[in-house]
């Protein structure tokens, strides 16, 4: 099977020859290319050429062209600002005042200089490995883009206090979320990583996410022309798991603060898990550790398909080392390959 034909056959909750892996290690681009962080993201070419030397480094099942999460603000008209070796954060917030968004309008995607170098890269991309491996683009929700047009604690401010402007906010992202997702599919992506990690349990209840994220992402994902996979950035989404299948999305990106097989267990077959490795925890890792974080992960989750094995991010740690990297290529080979006949008498050494 082809990277392809391993993903989707996984998704349709079916063992493939192996269980997929989405090494999502984009930072390491600018490493392999000699640039600093802010000269990588700066070009589309030299994002391709980074993600075409990780994919034949590392042996990703994806192909993963994300920039950083604050490009999008600098369509909005907001600053990004650069680390040597940590992701971009966006800079001051964008809607200085609630009555702004009165008066606020989408940006339009191709406008956008730092949106057109998404674009650009993922068609390239397209044109050098065609449909052997999916190409991930990546949208950050509504319901999330707040935290980085307004900031945290004005956002919830505004959900709490202001619901009209809470929902013409809602209104107003939608737009740019869903021009922005389906830009990228037009460009070759494949699919759509629909992060949205203030619809973590993590940050807000379920009551809440029902009456809010919920219904943003039923609107949005119905109107994206591809398929989504929803992610939590590290927040926690077990007891919304079916509330998050609801949406429509194929694919839960998951936390490693909760246990993997009671995540499958309550996906039911009706959602995919990708996840859950511990990206900061793997900057300190040794070989070993790594084999066994992976072994650990196929084990609960891997039987039966339904299972990508990734992070718990969705951005590895620019600290992480290439050899890190490379354990956990090797052991996906040794232990991620279907049946898994040894996972029914395997003891993980770290259970208690």
């Amino acid at each position: 099977m082809n990277s392809m034909e391993r993903t989707l056959t996984t998704l349709g909750h079916r063992e493939p020859d192996r269980v997929p892996l989405f090494l999502l290690a984009n930072m390491h681009g600018a490493r392999e290319l000699g640039l600093s962080l802010r000269d990588y993201y700066a070009s589309a070419a030299n994002v391709v050429e980074g993600e075409l030397r990780l994919l034949d480094k590392f042996g990703s099942d994806c192909a993963y062209p994300f920039f950083y999460a604050a490009l999008e603000i600098e369509a909005w008209g907001g600053e990004t600002i650069f680390f040597d070796d940590a992701p971009p954060l966006c800079g001051a917030p964008v809607i200085k005042r609630a009555e702004d968004i009165d008066r606020l309008q989408p940006p339009p995607v191709e406008s956008s200089p730092a949106l057109r170098r998404v674009l650009d890269a993922i068609a390239w991309i397209k044109q050098r490995v065609a449909d052997t491996l999916p190409i991930i683009g990546v949208a950050i929700s509504p319901f999330s883009l707040p935290v980085m047009q307004l900031g945290f604690d004005r956002y919830l401010e505004l959900m709490h206090e202001q619901p009209q402007r809470f929902q013409r906010l809602m209104q107003v992202n939608e737009e740019f979320t869903v021009a922005w997702a389906n830009a990228q599919l037009a460009a070759g992506a494949t699919a759509i990583c629909y992060f949205d990690p203030v619809s973590s349990t993590t940050n807000i209840p379920r009551s809440l996410y029902l009456e809010t994220g919920q219904q943003v992402a039923k609107r949005v994902l119905a109107r994206i022309n591809g398929p989504t996979a929803t992610h939590l950035a590290s927040g926690r989404g077990l007891p919304i798991v079916g509330d998050i299948a609801d949406t429509g999305t194929a694919v839960l990106g998951v936390s490693v603060l909760e246990d993997l097989a009671q995540l499958k267990a309550a996906a039911g077959g009706r959602i995919s898990l990708l996840g859950n490795l511990n990206g900061i925890e793997m900057r300190r890792w040794t070989p070993e550790q790594a084999e066994l974080a992976v072994k650990r992960a196929i084990a609960k989750a891997g039987p039966g398909g339904g299972f990508i094995l990734s992070d718990n991010h969705g951005e590895i740690p620019f600290q992480v080392s290439d050899e890190i990297l490379l354990a956990i290529r090797e052991a996906v080979d040794r232990w991620g390959r279907y049946p898994l006949h040894w996972v029914g008498d395997w003891v993980d050494p770290d259970a208690t």
